[in-house]
């Protein structure tokens, strides 16, 4: 069987989540370097990879797959090692809801408008980051509400959920107004000092 290969940027987060996945099952794969910002463009050659020019994209024996989502969720289910996703059904739709959550409000609003557009920007945008700072407050809320008891987000088990969530807090805490916001969160706070101590999270940091 050949090894997996997942193609991305470090600096991406949903790389960073896919590399998590393979991180936690154990999996040995090779992080092919693709920089979809570089200035000569996207390489012909991956859209066949991915149509859309996104990263990440991934290839396993033959068998290849875009989306995080559905990237994360094959590595859970085709390779060995600790389950990632909840057995009964509630706990399943509840990892689900997380990630929906964090795809649609929580990414752009934490890791665009405030991470990059006050670390990239000459002339930052303040209104773009108040209103990014808003919505992140109320996805840190919402998490707080969908937190099960425990030391991950559905209780005692990692999930997807934990390594969908930690890279995108992660770059939000790159800036002192998301450091701020967070601590005002006690226990996502403590639930983010504990994934990223893990070995997975470790492993995908980027190095500047």
């Amino acid at each position: 069987m050949k090894k997996a290969i997942l193609y991305g940027a470090d600096y991406s987060v949903y790389v960073r989540i896919a590399r998590m996945a393979l991180e936690e099952k154990g999996v040995d794969y090779d992080l092919v370097p693709l920089d979809i910002f570089a200035a000569e463009g996207i390489p012909t050659w991956y859209l066949e990879l991915h149509p859309f020019g996104r990263i990440p994209a991934f290839e396993h024996d033959g068998f290849r797959l875009y989306e995080t989502g559905a990237i994360a969720r094959y590595v859970d289910e085709a390779f060995d090692g600790p389950a990632l996703q909840p057995v009964d059904a509630r706990g399943r739709a509840r990892m689900s809801q997380i990630i929906g959550m964090l795809d649609a409000y929580g990414y752009r609003a934490m890791v665009w408008d405030v991470a990059v557009e006050r670390l990239e920007k000459a002339q930052p945008d303040e209104k773009l980051i108040a209103g990014g700072l808003r919505q992140a407050e109320t996805v840190l809320k919402v998490l707080t509400t969908l937190k099960a008891r425990g030391p991950c987000l559905l209780g005692e088990q990692l999930t997807l959920a934990d390594l969908h969530a930690a890279p995108i807090i992660a770059y939000f805490l790159k800036v002192e107004e998301g450091r701020d916001l967070l601590a005002r969160f006690v226990e996502i706070r403590d639930w983010y000092a504990r994934v990223a101590d893990r070995e997975s999270f470790v492993r995908t940091e980027k190095v500047a």
